[in-house]
């Protein structure tokens, strides 16, 4: 393939600081690759006008998007939102990745460049509408110095910059390259959101196309010339240390290189991909289990249940429980629920691509969603200074918090490998589908035990949570992902205590899509939906009783019972369930149709699905998360488990034993947005947490079976 490298010239940017437009002294020299593709017409003629916005003279305007694109839509959420400030024309718009910089292209919400907590849009969204409105200004400036006019006389229109009095036009690429030599305006003035032209439009995704006719380019499509691939062997047990390995039969199979230790396993370097699998599987290797987790997840479990009892992290407490356990009035409830480890299994494996240069730039390829962080990290491992290396962001295939970490592990491992070697060589090294599954990093496995009791008149009194599991953030103290949605209800409960126990295990733990909230939202909503059972009261009227002064979690929840006909008796043989859950500054209400299938496990017909995540940018993207969401998560609780079997190994295998949702398996989806002026949040974990808990009420309500153990259906292969 051909490897584009576009040299830019960055005169001014917007800080990660804050909206601020600063200069440089000097002019900064960066290289990047836009091996994706993205920008079309104008190659190195390309005039940056800020650290986001680029104009080739063919008019088009291509945005540097800070965040990865891995389905969930920055690119066409940035871009909206610069051509709405820029007055673009929708049709000139196109993305890029940026280069890697923890300074100039920070998550404003992190303090470092990444991708994750639903924040693209939210962190992003007034940054961009200044980089959009200063590009803005500058063409205007440029413009009305070419004519010789004042720029209170030059407007700009779809694309098109406009003087009113002489009727002269332009497009944006006659003026680009004069429009980046302006000092940028120290403050712009943004557009009055009632006069918004394509922010709350349907536009169409701009990667929709390439990657429907194949031309997009993911990590694993970049094959540079002599490349060598590598796998690596790691041990069936986490925790587990190389004690002795012999590559005597691996070394004898055609196309394969070199064999070499790394500290996470064993490499096998082969000429390709297919050598380096049969390589890999030939190499015999002792590993030791000393230090290894061998329990399984029953013995885990069980382990789990002697604490969950115990004084733990104190994450919320109200009221008096002691004071409150009694009373004719009140019927009481207990509850056990145990949530598997879950794996991410985006549908592209991890992988990365270095590529070696002669003038001593290292290039490395992959789908970075901390792309500095691993471009240091990828330096310190290989020891070579962090400025000759050169991270190029591809879009990916997925990622659902998989290559969100902090530290960089699976870049220690690549960097490693590429270590090992000469270093002449380009190297890509990949994960199988096997790797991925079996690799660790996963949901923790939770143990949420939950009491509380309710009057009769339907009002909750106390409740009671413990939460048991290891901590993703690797706390000792309290882990507020590991409780949040449960420390923080909806609901007005005057006595509330919820504590938290952080277990240590050999098992790498990562958050997953939604974090917390995977697991609190589907015990909070499948308990208050069995107390209001009890006492009769209908589950959406039981809910709105119960909310606090918060009218935003009344308007989802209305208004998803609207959609839905709520009150209308479902067709037989069918019941609905309802769950209601905010995060990340989204509120989502859901209601599931639900029968029970030939196999004996619920059959999801249909979902409605209500959301306010604020300003919606743009509701084709919002409506296309929401319904992703749904899916993904549905999977999760029909099927998914991940589970260490007797010795601590781990079971499944590839998605024929740890399967996704199959396309005649996905229900019909209609998504109501609500319009709001607040400002926007994340649409691309918040529809996840919902739709457990909705088919759990569904299915209780139709067979009577509570769900305390996912996932539903077990193993299901067929």
């Amino acid at each position: 393939m051909t490897h584009v490298l576009t040299h830019v010239t960055r005169r001014s940017f917007l800080t990660g600081a804050g909206l601020v437009l600063g200069l440089l002294v000097a002019p900064r020299m960066r290289a990047f690759a836009a091996v994706d593709g993205a920008v079309a017409g104008g190659g190195s003629n390309l005039a940056q006008l800020n650290a986001f916005v680029k104009i080739a003279p063919d008019d088009t305007v291509t945005i540097l998007s800070k965040h990865i694109e891995f389905g969930q839509g920055p690119f066409t959420g940035l871009a909206t939102i610069v051509a709405e400030e820029l007055d673009a024309d929708w049709a000139q718009m196109r993305a890029v990745h940026s280069p890697a910089d923890d300074k100039i292209y920070a998550n404003l919400q992190f303090g470092i460049q990444g991708t994750g907590s639903s924040s693209s849009i939210a962190n992003s969204y007034l940054q961009f509408r200044t980089a959009g409105a200063t590009a803005r200004a500058m063409l205007v400036s440029a413009a009305a110095s070419a004519w010789g006019v004042p720029t209170d006389e030059v407007f700009v229109e779809k694309g098109r910059i406009l003087h009113m009095g002489s009727g002269r036009e332009a497009g944006f690429g006659q003026f680009a390259a004069m429009a980046a030599l302006i000092t940028p305006p120290a403050d712009v003035k943004l557009k009055d959101p009632e006069k918004f032209v394509l922010i709350g439009q349907q536009l169409p995704k701009l990667d929709t196309v390439s990657k429907t006719d194949g031309t997009a380019i993911f990590t694993i499509d970049v094959i540079p010339d002599d490349l060598l691939v590598a796998l690596v062997a790691r041990p069936s047990h986490f925790g587990a240390k190389i004690k002795r390995f012999d590559d005597t039969e691996a070394r004898k199979i055609e196309g394969v290189v070199d064999v070499k230790a790394v500290p996470q396993g064993v490499a096998v370097y082969a000429s390709n991909t297919f050598a380096a699998l049969k390589g890999r599987n030939a190499v015999d290797v002792e590993w030791d289990l000393s230090e290894a987790e061998i329990r399984s997840s029953d013995e885990i479990a069980a382990y789990y249940r002697t604490i969950v009892t115990q004084p733990g992290l104190q994450a919320a407490e109200s009221g008096d429980l002691q004071r409150n356990k009694s009373g004719d009035d009140l019927l009481k409830l207990e509850r056990e629920l145990l949530f598997p480890f879950l794996a991410h299994a985006p549908m592209e494996p991890l992988d990365a691509v270095f590529v070696p240069s002669s003038d001593g730039i290292l290039d490395i390829y992959t789908g970075a969603q901390f792309p500095d962080m691993d471009r240091k990290t990828a330096a310190k491992v290989i020891g070579i200074d962090p400025e000759r290396v050169r991270l190029n962001t591809q879009i990916a295939g997925g990622s659902f918090g998989r290559k969100a970490q902090f530290g960089s592990p699976y870049m220690q491992e690549a960097a490693a490998v590429f270590a090992a070697t000469d270093r002449t060589r380009p190297v890509k090294h990949m994960w199988t589908r096997e790797d991925d599954i079996r690799g660790g990093w996963y949901r923790p496995l939770y143990l949420h035990r939950v009491s509380g009791s309710i009057s009769k008149a339907g009002r909750i009194i106390d409740w009671d949570h413990s939460i048991v599991g290891q901590s993703v953030m690797g706390k000792a103290g309290l882990d507020e992902t590991s409780v949040e949605g449960a420390a923080e209800l909806p609901y007005e409960i005057p006595n509330l205590k919820v504590t938290a126990h952080n277990t240590k295990l050999a098992v790498p733990p990562l958050w997953w899509r939604s974090v917390g909230h995977s697991h609190t939202g589907f015990t909070v909503e499948t308990f208050v939906d069995e107390l209001l059972e009890m006492v009769g009261a209908d589950p959406v009227q039981g809910r709105l009783a119960l909310l606090k002064e918060d009218q935003r979690y009344a308007a989802v929840l209305a208004r998803a019972a609207e959609i839905a006909s709520w009150g209308k008796p479902p067709a037989a043989g069918r019941e609905r369930g309802v769950a209601l859950v905010k995060s990340f500054g989204t509120y989502v209400a859901q209601i599931a149709e639900v029968s029970r299938g030939p196999s004996g496990g619920p059959v999801v017909h249909k979902v409605w699905c209500a959301v306010d995540c604020g300003v919606a940018i743009n509701p084709n993207v919002i409506t296309a998360q929401m319904e992703g969401g749904i899916g993904y998560g549905l999977g999760a609780i029909l099927f998914n488990a991940i589970t260490l079997g007797e010795g601590g190994a781990v079971v499944q295998s590839n998605f024929n034993d740890y399967r996704s949702l199959r396309i005649n398996e996905m229900p019909d989806i209609e998504v109501a947005i609500i319009k709001s002026a607040a400002p926007p949040k994340g649409v691309g974990e918040p529809s996840v947490p919902p739709i457990g808990p909705a088919v759990a009420n569904a299915w209780r309500r139709l067979t009577g079976a509570r769900v305390t153990n996912l996932p539903i259906n077990g193993l299901i292969t067929s």
